[in-house]
């Protein structure tokens, strides 16, 4: 007995302290850790999601039933950014934690950076800052802490962080022949396609440097999304466009069977037919060389994605126009996605400015309920629409990446309670229980407090 005494405090207890101050230092510090170390065991244990006809579901093992899942979500794109250096890793901490307070469940983010600058992923075609992709798999392991789904964009179309146009300007660099200087070369030369492919191997096949987790097994992965807002400078490209994707899709699936994958369109239509056009926003969407139907109907794409930015789109229409056109965007998507193209519809970006002159923030708040209702009245019926992506959210000490359209949501309460609302009546679906208090969040939701 006296032997056991002596060797609990002279070993066992000092073993058991120094574990005790290593576990707690942790917990409370490991958003500051810059140290790689596999926290894997620490990880939620999660599904994928998948699709049955037009709804999203979560798909179980163990002989569970797969779960009809609906999107509450938002857009931060600058997570991976952020997440490269240790002083603001705890903003994206705090950004997946708030947003799974708030009963967000999906988060829209960027997983491409390419260019020579300090922090681009890709800096040149295959070569990637280790760095930076370190930074990428902290957003993936913090989102599944917080029990947040990604979707990771692979590309922008448009100039900023690179972009189609860094992918031709390499290929002009490396004298490759017959480089039109249109932008438009990026989803037509061979060359490109290949850059663009080894990107995607590069992302897709990566193991994760802190949860040993490769990013093709990883369940905190929504979907990868091919490029955000693929626009073509001619009207002429839309062929070459429809290739492009039907191309890369396969590709993507090749390497990965288990994530969904979608396209990142706006959401415009053709020329043809006639009464499609005419829900767009204006004549000149038809001439961008996308086509949501056709685009979407693509073999491989799971679901299509749109978005919605009346104030961009329409800057000269009244409140009341952006409203009206806001609605039947959404109708018409909802309804093309449910009949004709048979595959849930994501409104993966939402914007509005927070403040309209005349308006006391009533119109971002219309314009959000407008988008909130539809999505709710179809996930009632089970149809199409399957949720909504706010963009943007930001917390305190972010603004540097803000716009006209960013929020940080909880000092918005008008903004906060429609988001929560939003949740609510999603999960009561979700979990089938129609009582009004749990609509209004007094019980299903009585933890989503500001």
């Amino acid at each position: 007995m006296k032997n056991n005494s002596e060797f609990r405090e002279k070993y066992a207890y000092p073993i058991l302290g120094i574990a005790t101050i290593a576990i707690l230092l942790f917990l409370n510090f490991s958003n500051q850790l810059t140290f790689e170390f596999p926290t894997v065991f620490w990880q939620k244990n999660m599904g994928f999601v998948g699709v049955n006809s037009t709804n999203f579901i979560i798909i179980y093992s163990h002989n569970q039933i797969d779960q009809r899942v609906f999107v509450n979500g938002w857009n931060s794109y600058w997570l991976m950014e952020a997440s490269v250096w240790d002083p603001s890793r705890s903003k994206v901490s705090r950004m997946l934690k708030k947003g799974a307070q708030m009963g967000l469940n999906v988060c829209r983010t960027w997983a491409f950076s390419d260019g020579p600058g300090p922090n681009s992923l890709q800096i040149s075609p295959g070569v990637f800052n280790e760095r930076v992709l370190k930074g990428l798999d902290y957003v993936i392991v913090e989102a599944r802490k917080n029990g947040v789904r990604l979707i990771l964009s692979l590309v922008n179309n448009l100039n900023a962080f690179g972009g189609k146009a860094q992918y031709v300007k390499w290929a002009q660099e490396a004298g490759v022949v017959n480089i039109s200087s249109s932008a438009d070369s990026f989803f037509a030369d061979s060359t490109i396609k290949d850059y663009y492919k080894a990107y995607i191997k590069a992302i897709v096949t990566r193991k994760n440097s802190l949860s040993g987790v490769r990013y093709s097994e990883e369940p905190a992965i929504f979907a990868w999304e091919l490029i955000n807002e693929p626009r073509c400078d001619f009207d002429s490209c839309s062929s070459i466009l429809q290739a492009w994707i039907t191309e890369m899709v396969a590709y993507t699936k090749s390497l990965d069977q288990k994530h969904l994958v979608t396209i990142g369109l706006e959401g415009f239509y053709g020329p043809k037919p006639v009464e499609k056009s005419k829900i767009n926003p204006g004549e000149w969407a038809t001439s961008l060389g996308t086509d949501f139907i056709q685009n979407s109907a693509i073999d491989g794409i799971d679901f299509a994605s749109v978005h919605a930015y009346p104030d961009s789109w329409m800057p000269h229409a009244n409140v009341t126009a952006k409203l009206d056109f806001l609605s039947h965007w959404l109708d018409s998507h909802i309804s093309d996605s449910e009949n004709i193209l048979k595959k849930p519809v994501l409104f993966t970006e939402v914007g509005y400015p927070i403040y309209v002159k005349g308006e006391n923030g009533h119109y971002g708040d219309n314009l959000m309920r407008t988008v909130y209702d539809k999505i709710f009245e179809s996930a009632k019926k089970g149809q199409a629409g399957a949720g909504s992506l706010i963009w943007q959210l930001l917390v305190e000490g972010m603004e540097e990446f803000g716009d006209r359209f960013s929020v940080v949501a909880w000092n918005h309460p008008s903004t906060y309670k429609l988001i929560v609302e939003q949740s609510c009546r999603l999960k009561s679906i979700m979990w089938k229980r129609k009582s009004a208090g749990e609509l209004n969040g007094e019980d299903t939701c009585s933890g989503l407090v500001p």
